[in-house]
């Protein structure tokens, strides 16, 4: 029998393992970026830059790991290289089944040079050597499908690396679709598709490479963060491709669709995120490593519905200074701030029921909110808040039961709510029933009120009317995918009882990680950084705007956004964008009513890039 506390542990110390690997290799890529041109290393394995095969880091302890929880598990690894074959097909209810011809098998003078010269002190582990030069040799057909892999024995002797290191790198060719492991036969090289690949796969060839977009105001990234830099010119077949995949209708999802497409951020001017090199890589790979050398089955285990109490605990100090009191019992974490709409619009609406939003505004809860039969009705947004006439109007004539606005660097324009605006909207939800939703997702961008005024609804109403969103994807790195939800007791536990009938819990690692970045106190000089960052390049980025024909009448002296008039339907400029691998975010995605618009969003972290420029210059026929 097995002992289940043995195979818990050792299945404990084998996410401690990946944990530690992914971290390492965020802490290499944070080098990188501090250190841009480094000098020659030593290339023993032929490159593959491309590869998808994810970087490990301690090649020892990763393949120990890993063995050890095969063997518990009773999966089957070759580990002793064993390489007798099944016997051939047998004959079934008498008639004989047809014996296939013995599949090719890499011969001894071949094993040796499977994967070249392995170097110890190339900075690579000897995994990820292993994996990307079988890869390579795959992808060239240098390795046939269904061809047969050395056995661990063989190959650990020809290549003087121990057979737990061969194990894990047949184990990740497995994982990625380039081998297959057959029970007593040993591993095979996978069958592969020869087929042209489809057109989202050649655009991301076209695109070249693993870089990443990120969704447009509300999650990275994304990472969601954009790619870490480098132009990638599309082929004239990529373009094609491209041309084909996003042939269709511009709208939100759209939008979102291409946001999330491997295009550099230098090519993404209507991006909604920061570029990654600007976000600390390094602490964010820190905190990760910490949490998994912690009690391994803290990694196994569900989390808590309501979220991380030391997390909550922090949020609890982190809303104190910003005037907002809320105890840990009135907070709940959520996958970012996407979901907390979506779980406060499921608890607090009804399909039919309406839903007020500022015009323009984050676009992706427009289809959200509509999915959930509820009806979006927008609230014209001017400089320093909503237009209150209209307001006290529309809330008179449709009784909306919510109001999701940006009181603080409002997407898209990077204006900010006043103090008497602020007074009047918390009076016309007292008078008319509605509960105000205050997304802050780009609190921590804001440089204050001595630089820009801005007042929260919520330090005003202190939770009573207002529940308060707010998260870490634009700051910290969207892809932990944390944010949270503040309100009254009796809201917040709904709200953590609808999250628990949603998805049980959100992820406890991810909430582990961004209360060690929180508590070590760091976080504040990073957000001091990126506001900096951006201080530095907006005013000269709008100078460059007007000069190529853009208007900007609203240069908020805060945020990344700029909502630009281009004099012209910018969705039939976005689609121009679009043949020159450029993406735009038009203004007509901004409005609930999804009308032709003059306008459009534009990140000036994301417009650096001179082919941007041309392409303005070109179309809107300035110089």
């Amino acid at each position: 029998m097995t002992n289940t506390r043995k195979r818990t542990s050792l299945l404990g110390a084998a996410a401690t393992a990946a944990a530690e690997a992914v971290a390492d290799a965020l802490e290499a890529q944070a080098r990188a970026m501090a250190a841009p041109a480094p000098g020659p290393a030593v290339t023993s394995v032929p490159a593959r830059p491309k590869s998808p095969v994810p970087v490990g880091a301690t090649p020892e302890r990763a393949g120990r790991a890993q063995a050890k929880v095969r063997a518990a598990a009773g999966t089957p690894s070759d580990a002793a290289g064993r390489a007798s074959a099944e016997a051939p097909a047998r004959a079934r209810d008498g008639v004989r089944a047809p014996v296939s011809p013995p599949p090719a098998t890499v011969g001894r003078a071949q094993v040796g040079g499977l994967v070249g010269l392995l170097s110890r002190e190339s900075g690579e582990t000897l995994i990820d050597q292993i994996v990307r030069s079988v890869v390579a040799r795959i992808d060239d057909r240098l390795l046939r499908g269904g061809a047969r892999m050395p056995s661990i024995r063989a190959f650990a002797a020809a290549h003087g690396v121990s057979a737990f290191t061969v194990v894990a790198s047949y184990d990740k060719l497995v994982a990625t679709g380039y081998l297959d492991s057959r029970r007593g036969a040993g591993f095979f090289v996978r069958e592969r598709p020869s087929m042209a690949l489809h057109a989202h796969d050649a655009a991301a060839s076209a695109t070249g490479g693993w870089a990443h977009g990120g969704l447009g105001g509300g999650a990275d990234s994304g990472s969601g963060a954009g790619g870490t830099g480098g132009r990638a010119g599309a082929t004239t077949a990529g373009r094609r491709a491209l041309s084909a995949f996003d042939a269709k209708p511009i709208d939100v999802v759209w939008l979102v669709r291409n946001m999330f497409r491997q295009m550099p951020y230098q090519q993404m001017p209507g991006s909604g995120v920061l570029p990654s090199e600007w976000l600390d890589g390094a602490a964010i790979a820190n905190a990760l490593r910490a949490v998994s050398r912690q009690n391994p089955a803290l990694l196994l285990n569900y989390g808590v519905p309501q979220g991380f109490l030391p997390l909550r605990q922090q949020l609890q100090h982190k809303l104190g200074e910003l005037e907002i009191a809320a105890a840990p019992e009135q907070i709940v974490t959520t996958a970012g701030v996407t979901q907390a709409l979506d779980l406060v619009a499921r608890e607090f609406t009804r399909p039919g029921d309406t839903i007020f939003v500022d015009d323009p505004a984050w676009f992706l809860m427009f289809g959200s909110f509509a999915a959930l039969g509820a009806k979006v009705v927008g609230i014209p947004r001017l400089a320093d808040g909503p237009d209150i006439a209209q307001l006290a109007e529309l809330a008179a004539l449709h009784k909306p039961k919510l109001y999701i606005i940006n009181s603080v660097l409002h997407n898209p324009s990077s204006t900010s709510l006043s103090a008497a605006k602020a007074f009047q909207v918390l009076r016309l939800s007292e008078e008319h029933d509605f509960i105000i939703v205050e997304d802050d997702i780009y609190c921590d961008l804001h440089p204050g009120s001595a630089v820009q005024p801005a007042t929260r609804l919520a330090a005003l109403d202190q939770l009573q009317r207002v529940i308060y969103l707010s998260g870490f994807s634009k700051t910290m790195a969207a892809n932990l995918r944390v944010g949270f939800i503040a309100t009254s007791l009796e809201r917040a536990e709904r709200l953590a009882d609808r999250k628990m009938l949603t998805m049980l819990t959100s992820s406890d690692i991810g909430e582990r990680v961004v209360y060690k970045v929180l508590s070590e106190g760091s976080f504040r000089k990073h957000a001091d950084r990126m506001r900096g960052r951006l201080d530095g390049i907006r005013a000269k980025t709008i100078r460059q705007m007007e000069r190529v024909g853009l208007k900007v009448d609203q240069a908020a002296p805060a945020g990344m956004f700029v909502w630009a008039d281009a004099g012209c339907d910018t969705n039939v400029l976005t689609e121009k964008a679009m043949a020159h691998d450029l993406l735009l975010a038009p203004g007509s995605l901004f409005s609930p009513k999804q009308l032709p618009s003059t306008r459009m969003r534009l990140n000036v972290a994301a417009m650096q890039e001179p082919a941007v420029w041309r392409f303005f210059e070109r179309e809107l026929g300035k110089s």
